[in-house]
């Protein structure tokens, strides 16, 4: 096949999906439609290297998980996760419930390996579900190298409707307290328009010409080197993925003012990244035969069921000690299954379905919107990452 060709045909199918999640309102996940119609392909007339003949090899994927990673970092405000210590704390526990439930019950029902594949890319998204599943593939477990893959095309289908439902209990009880006047909104205390100007403090003095896309992608690949250079270093005292270094090394430079804050979107770069990641993501079903799916659906299902069950009980303990209602505490928790952009999108899709009043739409938007995105950002973002990194060396 002609690379052109294969690259065409490989983006039309993101394309496909990024479609029918629009027209559907993300009810059915872009991810999902992709999965399908890779498997289809890889079924029927796809070669079984077609995403490396697009021009998408593993080495080139592997290049794009560290500048993603270590761009993730920069997103890290850590004003705003003081302000939102409620939500990190029901994110912990609904993680919390679902290792639990899954390490309980979940050993029962499906041997100790799926567990541990399944754990963190129910937590996360899409980086841990490629750190589970190349850890399986590199340990010879080639279903659960799908499994990994499969549940994170999956799990949303479990988490749209759940937080859907729970927003829309949460949105109806903030409106009657705000109709009633017993609930305000809170004041600006974003200062966002401060931050360019803080952003670079080491390079406050260069010329704004010379920061070019070139020097952003050397100082995000230079952060992400110095992560696996430390990862190589301490090896021998204790194995630590380099994955879970650069989340840190990102949080530490863009603090210090050596990276912007989503420095890879400003590069100009995040799109290609992104685009990339996912076609690797799909790659992984180039092994998947019909009797794998059949073999992997049982404990599919009954994995995202157990961690759902998992994170209501532990977030609505959390909720009850600190005082957050159960529908916010459950929807938070939920973050977990998707993250950003389908928490933004699903939380403002909710607020405008409830009411067209703007005063309203923007009291709902201050009560709900930060701490789901906050919850996002510290399950899939950090702590899904740092689990991956941690759980694929028991492989």
């Amino acid at each position: 096949m002609p690379q052109m060709l294969a690259l065409v045909l490989v983006v039309g199918i993101l394309f496909i999906g990024d479609l029918v999640s629009n027209r559907t309102k993300a009810w059915i996940p872009s991810v999902f439609v992709s999965a399908v119609l890779f498997i289809i392909g890889y079924w029927t007339f796809f070669p079984k290297e077609i995403v490396s003949i697009a021009g998408v090899p593993p080495v080139v994927a592997t290049m794009m998980i560290y500048l993603l990673i270590t761009n993730m970092g920069t997103l890290l405000s850590i004003q705003q996760l003081k302000e939102q210590w409620k939500t990190i704390l029901i994110s912990l526990a609904g993680i919390l419930g679902i290792i639990a439930v899954l390490f309980s019950i979940g050993t029962l029902l499906f041997d100790l390996e799926t567990v541990i594949v399944a754990i963190p890319p129910l937590v996360g998204g899409l980086v841990s579900a490629l750190i589970m599943s190349e850890g399986a593939a590199n340990a010879g477990l080639t279903t659960l190298s799908v499994f990994a893959i499969v549940i994170y095309v999956m799990q949303g289908f479990a988490g749209y409707p759940l937080t859907s439902i729970a927003l829309k209990k949460e949105g109806k009880s903030l409106l009657e307290k705000f109709r009633k006047g017993e609930l305000t909104i809170p004041g600006q205390t974003n200062t966002s328009t401060d931050e360019p100007q803080e952003e670079l403090k080491m390079f406050r003095k260069m010329p704004a010409k010379y920061n070019t896309d070139y020097f952003k992608f050397f100082r995000l690949a230079l952060v992400g080197f110095l992560a696996y250079l430390v990862s190589t270093v301490l090896e021998p005292i204790v194995s630590i993925s380099p994955y879970v270094l650069c989340l840190l090394f990102g949080i530490i430079a863009s603090s210090i003012g050596f990276l912007e804050r989503q420095v890879l979107q400003k590069a100009n770069g995040f799109g290609l990244c992104i685009m990339v990641l996912m076609l690797f993501v799909f790659d992984a079903l180039k092994t998947a035969t019909p009797s794998m799916i059949m073999q992997i659906l049982y404990p599919l299902i009954g994995t995202i069921i157990l961690g759902v069950i998992g994170m209501y009980i532990f977030s609505l303990l959390m909720g009850k000690v600190l005082k957050v209602s159960k529908n916010m505490a459950f929807a938070i928790s939920l973050t977990a299954l998707y993250g950003f952009p389908a928490d933004y999108i699903i939380t403002n899709e909710v607020i405008n379905s409830l009411t067209q009043d703007e005063k309203e739409r923007e009291a709902l938007t201050a009560h709900m919107l930060p701490p789901m995105l906050v919850g996002g950002f510290i399950s899939v973002t950090i702590v899904s990452v740092i689990l991956a990194g941690i759980f694929v060396g028991f492989l």
